[in-house]
């Protein structure tokens, strides 16, 4: 009787609560999460960066019989640092050994929180080295990803292409992407000898939330011609799959994670390999090798640790004319070094392109 009732209180327990435990014990230092994830702006279920950095948590918990829980700052979109602070406090509080955090918007309350609180380790998710010993960081090439991505859609015949960024291009990332874009695009254009008209906006995706700010800009380019749309930040995705819908041609890329399943109109994604990469430094931590790999260091992940590229199963792959077999060849050149996509985003991305005109809308 008394394992039937600590069977239904685990149940319970993961219904009423927002930790993911990987199994349910029959004591109370096995429910402890000792894994914190605390989510960037947006919510934790989309689609895209906070979601890949807690599907890894989750996953490696679960492999390891380690508990998981999560945290979304107060105020959402409007979170400021000391929302932030809280939550990684309030972790803290709960036992949390390591907190793993996504988004630039993270480093000033990691910092103060990680300084108070020395014996707790934190990894900074699309981040830098913070000078701490007790904060590692995950960066991404993400030009790669995105160089992939707008190479792929002018070989598999798309010439009129947007480009909407969130972090009003003040985020690193979004921005590596968006040149990563332009570059890829340029590259094939010129392969086919073709011209490529691209729009490129940071306009309404400063807080990366959907809006129907952002859905009447995007349909406003989708009833201009333009037929693919990058939708590059978190929850803007769900407007562009709105505006995308107005219009029966209209097709969109995904961005951090595979978004095919999202809509039919997602003709590929420039991934990121989120889950794996968390995984990899939770792994790292756990088996106590925090001190020789992890401390103060920032893991810049590439093609090279197939942390970038675009998904290529049958189901994700809804390109045409550019072949799995034509990706995997690109892939390669970039994982070995043949092909270096620029990571240093210029001032002015319009200039400087041959085959593409960027038309900047601010």
């Amino acid at each position: 009787m008394k394992k039937v009732l600590s069977v239904l209180l685990c149940v319970a327990l993961l219904v009423g609560t927002i930790a993911v435990l990987a199994a349910c014990g029959g004591n109370e230092e096995e429910a402890v999460a000792k894994i914190a994830v605390v989510t960037d702006v947006g919510q934790l279920m989309d689609k895209g960066f906070n979601q890949g950095t807690y599907e890894g948590a989750v996953a490696y918990g679960e492999a390891h019989n380690i508990g998981v829980k999560y945290y979304q700052p107060a105020n959402g979109a409007d979170a400021s640092d000391n929302d932030r602070i809280d939550a990684m406090k309030q972790a803290i509080n709960n036992g949390a050994e390591i907190i793993v955090a996504p988004g630039f918007l993270q480093a000033t309350a990691m910092e103060t929180v990680a300084k108070e609180n020395p014996e707790v380790k934190f990894v900074f998710v699309d981040g830098w080295a913070l000078g701490l010993d007790n904060v590692t960081a995950i960066v991404y090439k993400e030009q790669e990803s995105g160089y992939l991505a707008g190479y792929a859609a002018v070989m598999d015949g798309y010439t009129k292409l947007g480009f909407t960024g969130g972090g009003g291009g003040e985020n690193p990332a979004v921005n590596r992407f968006g040149y990563g874009f332009i570059q890829g695009a340029e590259a094939a254009a010129a392969e086919k000898g073709v011209q490529v008209e691209m729009k490129y906006s940071f306009k309404y995706g400063e807080t990366f939330s959907a809006s129907t700010e952002l859905q009447t800009q995007i349909a406003g380019w989708y009833a201009d011609g333009t037929e693919v749309v990058f939708a590059c930040g978190g929850s803007m995705f769900q407007s562009v799959k709105s505006a995308a819908g107005e219009y029966p041609d209209a097709k969109i890329i995904g961005v951090d994670v595979d978004q095919s399943g999202e809509s039919e109109k997602v003709i590929t994604s420039a991934v990121k390999g989120l889950s794996a990469s968390v995984e990899k430094v939770l792994g790292q931590f756990f088996d106590g090798k925090w001190d020789a790999e992890l401390k103060n260091v920032a893991q810049n992940l590439g093609a090279a640790d197939d942390a970038t590229g675009l998904p290529t199963a049958a189901e994700s792959w809804r390109l045409t004319t550019f072949t799995v077999e034509q990706y995997n060849e690109l892939f390669a050149k970039i994982k070995d070094g043949t092909v270096v996509p620029k990571d240093e985003v210029p001032a002015d991305v319009t200039a400087g392109w041959t085959n593409v005109t960027v038309s900047l809308e601010k």
